[in-house]
């Protein structure tokens, strides 16, 4: 089926635009096989069961003390998944970072959707009150933040070293017929040696959008203002 009905549309334009077409339905086949691996996976280890610190929106320093919940105390009923967002906050990461952030004005904005299938939960190693500031700038509503700085969690799901210093990672963990909860799948934007920022370009529209423009992405990097 044709795209467009450009009445000046090129015999080179419409051959090279068909040839896109049809590498775009490959790439849309090969997705849907690479998701189909991805829920093929076997269940993972059994992970402990972290405690986070979570506070009210409106939590600053100097507050009371935040609550605990565990991890398993995330999954709100059965045959859900949990999906977690490691955010690159705290210890050594002093500063939010801005990609993360552009991750997470996505997430906010699609938080209830999601909502109807997984849990979901964004998970940071900086202090309770300073997460709460940055959320409250940022106008994150929707999204259940969690403090990490005083539990192994970012150092043993590989997002942050023994230094401190933090990576962006996405893990899903889910519940087996005994209750336990297992890590079932982790991303980080690091594939491998020569691919160092695209692991998990497709938790973002803003690299689509940009992907259909004649620059491309380029050298972009997101900034926290503009």
């Amino acid at each position: 089926m044709r795209q467009t009905n450009l009445t000046e549309e090129s015999a080179a334009y419409a051959g090279a635009r068909e040839e896109l077409r049809q590498a775009e339905i490959a790439l849309m086949r090969h997705r849907e096989r690479v998701a189909e691996l991805r829920r093929r996976l076997p269940l993972g280890p059994v992970v402990d069961d972290y405690v986070f610190e979570e506070g009210p929106a409106d939590l600053h320093a100097g507050d009371a003390p935040v609550r605990s919940v565990r991890l398993s105390e995330l999954f709100t009923g059965p045959g859900r998944d949990l999906i977690v967002y490691h955010f690159m906050y705290g210890k050594t990461q002093t500063e939010p970072c801005p990609m993360c952030t552009m991750w997470l004005d996505g997430f906010n904005a699609v938080a209830h959707h999601v909502a109807q299938n997984a849990d979901l939960a964004i998970v940071a190693a900086a202090d309770l009150p300073a997460l709460r500031t940055h959320a409250r700038n940022r106008k994150w509503t929707a999204l259940r933040l969690l403090g990490a700085g005083s539990s192994t969690f970012k150092y043993d799901l590989g997002s942050e070293d023994a230094e401190g210093n933090q990576d962006s990672t996405v893990s899903v963990f889910t519940r087996d017929d005994n209750g336990s909860v297992r890590h079932f799948y982790s991303a980080h934007p690091r594939m491998s040696d020569d691919i160092d920022q695209r692991g998990i370009d497709l938790l973002s529209p803003v690299w689509h959008l940009l992907d259909l423009t004649r620059p491309g992405r380029g050298d972009w990097y997101a900034a926290l203002d503009y």
